[in-house]
């Protein structure tokens, strides 16, 4: 185990069977990184979490315009979505819109957030980069 991560939580969050979030929870177990998994589909989105990533991140990176639940959507619901508040609305209503997985680190009283597949920067948190 990577020393530098030792008092830190990580919670992941997706839908189980999300080729990326498969990657994702991979990457963690074989770089031997505790973590917690987050269902959307059966949990939902936890109150306050989407305040959390909407502060962290634009919640157009949030917001996945490509996936195929965005696609399923009418063109009137698509169009109500113009801003941080009504797309908050949106994920929390359907967290399959969200792109997926978004990572919570969460050490020594920092909180970090990635939004998609990159560990390139949770190798970075590993090695005890806590910078955003």
């Amino acid at each position: 185990m990577m020393e530098a991560m030792t008092s830190t939580q990580i919670t992941l969050y997706g839908i189980p069977n999300c080729d990326t979030v498969k990657k994702a929870r991979a990457w963690f177990t074989a770089h031997a990184l505790s973590h917690d998994f987050h269902d959307f589909k059966k949990q939902g989105v936890p109150p306050g979490a989407m305040d959390r990533w909407t502060a962290a991140v634009d919640w157009q990176k949030l917001l996945n315009r490509s996936g195929t639940t965005w696609r399923k959507l009418d063109a009137p619901t698509q169009s109500t979505v113009v801003d941080a508040s009504t797309a908050s609305e949106l994920m929390t209503a359907q967290p399959s819109v969200i792109k997926r997985p978004v990572v919570e680190l969460r050490h020594g009283g920092k909180l970090l957030i990635t939004v998609g597949y990159v560990p390139e920067q949770w190798e970075a948190w590993a090695q005890g980069d806590t910078t955003p």
